[in-house]
């Protein structure tokens, strides 16, 4: 139960510390399959990290959902940068959708006070990382993502290019965004 309740505080993530966090698309839709998705994520994630608002340990972007690991560093204006992760994503997910004139965006829509749309999930995960052991579970749950039998993506971790698991084998971050797991013990 004290598990329950950590994690529960823990979607509240602190600043420097950090989180196994997972976002999912709306209604579990397969909306990150085209790959223009996967790159307004990239893309963000390089924004935040080029201004050292955040550090990413690991990621791996599925169809329906997404896991990090990560830190945030400091604020982007007066909120945290998974906020404005998910505003910035939600936002360019509508616009590239709206010019693809896509019949998938009904499933978004979402009329509230707040907002029109919604593309993720009220309240990510987010596990705090607090041992070596836990983090290299976490780390290798992400890379064996794609491989679950429900997935099938790659044959091999490496071979999925929208996950960390090819610069844990070989040391290249061709994206620019990633901090080796090994700086933190």
């Amino acid at each position: 139960m004290n598990d329950i309740l950590k994690n529960l505080r823990n979607s509240k993530m602190l600043l420097g510390e950090v989180y196994f966090w997972t976002d999912t698309v709306k209604d579990w839709k397969h909306l990150l399959l085209n790959e223009d998705f996967k790159e307004i994520i990239i893309s963000q994630l390089q924004w935040l990290v080029s201004r050292n608002l955040i550090k990413i340990y690991a990621y791996v972007i599925m169809p329906n959902h997404l896991h990090f690991i990560w830190s945030m560093l400091e604020k982007n204006g007066k909120e945290m940068p998974h906020a404005s992760f998910n505003k910035w994503t939600s936002s360019n997910f509508l616009k590239l959708l709206r010019e693809e004139n896509s019949p998938d965006l009904k499933f978004f829509i979402e009329k509230t006070s707040e907002r029109n749309h919604r593309f993720w999930q009220r309240d990510p995960l987010a596990i705090l990382m607090n041992t070596k052991r836990k983090f290299e579970q976490k780390l290798n749950y992400i890379h064996l993502n794609p491989l679950q039998e429900k997935w099938n993506l790659v044959k091999e971790p490496e071979d999925y290019i929208w996950s960390s698991a090819n610069y844990y084998k070989t040391g290249k971050d061709e994206l620019n965004i990633l901090t080796h797991y090994m700086e933190l013990f």
